[in-house]
């Protein structure tokens, strides 16, 4: 068995610049700016490569020439019951999914754990809505008295949302909504004529309340060498274009392109090194997914992007006689406050009309409506802290939708099937989960994977808050529609595990006391100086809008200050 609990030496490699874990989101971003920056970076992945546009093997597989005609199938329900629970997971998609008997981890409650080992990670695979947190969001904790206070306000981080917005391309309308911050668009794709209406409806049935279209990072024109979008909603299966944003067809070429890259896949990240003397990280110990050999790894600066649970479990494991629960777990933080928005509660409705007119292509994107909970004293809720954000879409019955209830047989069943049915507006929300701390990342050193590392155990359940939020969500999205003159009108919650939104966040955050928090206000362990860690783990709370813009913004200016300070020597 692999030492995993000591710094006994493996196999000694090259000393680099910089060291990043991880190649999805964050670590794509981290790959990029320190390479530009000068920086020898070594990136380490724990899955196989994968190739902008050569390793994309379904991106042009018709429909029918899977067996399975993308089917949800009874063995993957079976072997794969996590990861075959993502809605993007099927036949075209799951070679970008990590397999549930081969990576398992411990669920004390239901938790789904969605996950993609491979160059890129979960990049390839993400929604790609893109969405600034607000003052309102960076000051909710302190407003509240709830877990702790950001270390940062929207000021400082306003910045690096304009520098990475500009690189990923990001289609969006402007709304100037102070909770709801604009940033620096390509041009909005349009809403259809039903989502129109919708608009306009509430616009005048409420003055807290509108609706716009979801600002996505696919690309409506061409952008920095890559796209535009095709608007072919094959997202998931890679794409050949680079219509949408992804670490393989952005970050990480223009990292490659400096020189200064070395990305290295198959490299499981065990532990971060540490030397006791020097008060500061010295490498990463790496077994080799396919050998299980191990080598010890160097760099002045090590930046861990693994996502969430990935990155606490690293440090979990990475234990000394300084910090026997943990790398610069001296708060006794690490592994606490999960956060993951809850989702899949709201409303549907048909609406009579609108015969006449379709759609052309298939919009990567739908409608969303920022938040309107809780933001002044006229929008109070008494049951409830924080609110949510809806995103819908409205669209025409297809024949799909029609053939369990088409009557006809024959020529007259086809003639009704080939015709569009009526228009219908689905509308579901993601709200904010509260920063708890019994909501917890753990290692069961009793159990181990084929490795030999410990197994992770996820606790997590949802509370009062969250429950309250949930009947408002379903109310209020059936209050919109009917009176925006929608008929059928029926309210719905699936009970989804927490994961389902692959939003995973905190157990590794960001705060201003050491004696409270991990990270300071550079996303930099208050312990060990010379780690940074950016990815969802960071997050002190969760807001309510999707969460990778911000990991991006908080890496590069992470990447800046780390430079600065390599530069002052200070590291």
């Amino acid at each position: 068995m692999i030492p995993i609990h000591n710094n006994s030496q493996g196999q000694k490699a090259p000393a680099f610049d910089a060291i990043v874990v991880g190649s999805g989101i964050s670590g794509g971003w981290a790959a990029k700016e320190l390479c530009e920056k000068g920086l020898k970076t070594l990136v380490l992945e724990r899955g196989r490569n994968v190739r902008h546009i050569v390793d994309y093997p379904t991106t042009e597989t018709n429909v029918w020439e899977f067996p399975y005609r993308l089917s949800s199938v009874k063995q993957d329900r079976e072997q794969n019951p996590v990861q075959s629970s993502c809605p993007v997971y099927n036949e075209a998609t799951k070679h970008f999914f990590v397999n549930d008997q081969e990576h398992p981890y411990i669920q004390e409650k239901p938790f789904s754990w969605i996950r993609g080992y491979q160059v890129g990670g979960r990049s390839l695979t993400w929604a790609r809505q893109c969405y600034r947190l607000s003052e309102l969001d960076f000051e909710a904790n302190a407003k509240d008295g709830l877990a702790v206070d950001w270390p940062i306000r929207y000021r400082d981080i306003a910045p690096w949302y304009d520098y990475v917005e500009k690189f990923v391309g990001i289609s969006g309308q402007a709304e100037g909504l102070p909770h709801f911050p604009d940033g620096q668009f390509l041009p909005p794709m349009d809403l259809n004529c039903v989502e129109k209406h919708l608009k306009q409806q509430v616009s005048r049935q409420y003055k807290d309340r509108v609706i716009t279209v979801g600002r996505v990072a696919n690309l409506t024109r061409g952008w920095n060498g890559r796209g535009p979008c095709q608007h072919r909603n094959l997202c998931n299966r890679g794409c050949p274009y680079g219509g949408y944003f992804s670490s393989n067809s952005g970050t990480l070429p223009v990292a490659a392109a400096t020189g200064n890259l070395t990305l290295q896949p198959d490299s499981i990240v065990a532990e971060v090194l540490f030397d006791e003397h020097k008060n500061r990280a010295t490498g990463v110990r790496v077994i080799n997914a396919i050998t299980h050999e191990v080598t010890d790894y160097f760099a002045r600066i090590i930046f861990l992007n693994a996502s969430t649970i990935a990155t606490t479990s690293i440090l979990l494991n990475s234990v000394s006689s300084r910090f026997p629960n943990g790398l610069g777990n001296s708060s006794g933080q690490i592994g606490h406050n999960l956060m993951d928005h809850f989702m899949m509660g709201g409303a549907q409705g048909i609406f009579e009309g609108f015969e006449d007119q379709y759609y052309n292509g298939r919009r990567p994107t739908g409608f969303y409506v920022p938040r309107f909970r809780n933001i002044s004293p006229e929008t109070q809720h008494k049951d409830y802290l924080r609110g949510f954000g809806y995103q819908g879409r409205g669209e025409r019955a297809e024949w799909g939708d029609l053939f369990r209830s088409a009557a006809g047989f024959g020529e007259s069943l086809k003639q009704t099937l080939t015709k569009p049915g009526p228009w219908n507006v689905v509308m579901g929300a993601w709200g904010e989960t509260l920063p708890y701390f019994d909501n917890q990342v753990t290692l069961d050193d009793s159990k181990r994977d084929q490795w030999g590392l410990p197994l992770v155990r996820v606790h997590f359940t949802y509370r009062e808050n969250e429950k309250n939020m949930r009947e408002d969500i379903k109310d209020s999205a059936a209050e919109m529609l009917e009176r925006s003159g929608f008929k059928n009108v029926e309210k719905f919650y699936y009970d989804q595990p927490p994961g389902s939104a692959i939003h995973e966040m905190g157990t590794a955050r960001m705060g201003r006391d050491p004696k409270t928090s991990v990270l300071n206000a550079f996303n930099q362990m208050h312990d060990v100086k010379n780690v940074y860690i950016t990815d969802g783990s960071c997050m002190t709370s969760a807001a309510c809008q999707n969460p990778s813009l911000t990991y991006m913004a908080l890496t590069a200016r992470a990447c800046a200050h780390a430079v600065s300070e390599l530069n002052k020597l200070n590291l």
